[in-house]
């Protein structure tokens, strides 16, 4: 069994990275699509959020309107308040998910992609060294990563100049949120780069699967 961090700012290319190493077996958790499971309307962490920020961040359906609540917890400083409720968690299904994989198979190599395994503060001081046995970090210079970022969000919109300046904004914001990758860098195992073609980022990681194998198989051995 092997369990890797797949980590890197916004507009890396982790979830680009993420279904390259699935399409080679690895098993992947998405900690943004956990948390999103988790705040749905049944969930504990939904009632904490509603309960914490109030029900005007509900929808008329009664879901939640997460851009408002984004909004509320960035722009309002409560970005710590809303991570409290939803970080640990997450972090808890990330391991009950885990182990279920180990179970079915002591072989399995599950990597759980987030952008937050160094930011956040919860899971204990350097939990992030109990929860993970590797680490890989996906850079890409920074206005690339805003490029895609602002493209993401537009899905294809042409967007007026003040809308595109708005997103350029966020995005400076919440990279400034974020550790740097030099320091990032340091702490990972595995450093790979997204700032050219697909096939750039897809033989890097053809390249490192082996390696991970090999670990994997190594952690199971007496």
């Amino acid at each position: 069994m092997l369990r890797v961090g797949l980590t890197g700012g916004l507009g890396s290319g982790k979830s680009t990275a993420a279904s390259l190493f699935a399409a080679l077996g690895a098993h992947i958790l998405s900690a943004d699509e956990i948390a999103r499971l988790l705040m749905q309307p049944g969930e504990a962490v939904f009632d904490a959020i509603v309960a914490s920020f109030g029900p005007g961040i509900l929808l008329s359906d009664g879901t939640l309107n997460r851009p408002a609540l984004a909004k509320l917890a960035f722009s309002g400083g409560r970005v710590e308040e809303l991570n409290s409720i939803v970080h640990p968690a997450t972090i808890d299904r990330q391991t009950v998910l885990c182990d279920a994989i180990f179970a079915r198979d002591p072989h399995a190599i599950v990597i759980v992609e987030s952008a937050l395994i160094f930011e956040t503060k919860f899971g204990g001081e350097d939990g992030w060294r109990r929860r993970f046995d590797k680490l890989i970090l996906i850079t890409a210079p920074e206005e690339l990563r805003i490029a895609r970022f602002i493209a993401r969000t537009a899905a294809g919109r042409q967007l007026p100049d003040t809308e595109h300046a708005a997103l350029e904004a966020e995005a400076h914001r919440r990279i400034a949120q974020q550790i740097p990758d030099e320091q990032k860098a340091s702490l990972c195992d595995y450093v790979l780069t997204n700032k050219g073609a697909l096939t750039e980022l897809e033989w890097q990681v053809d390249q490192l699967w082996p390696l991970l194998l090999v670990a994997a198989q190594n952690s199971t051995n007496p």
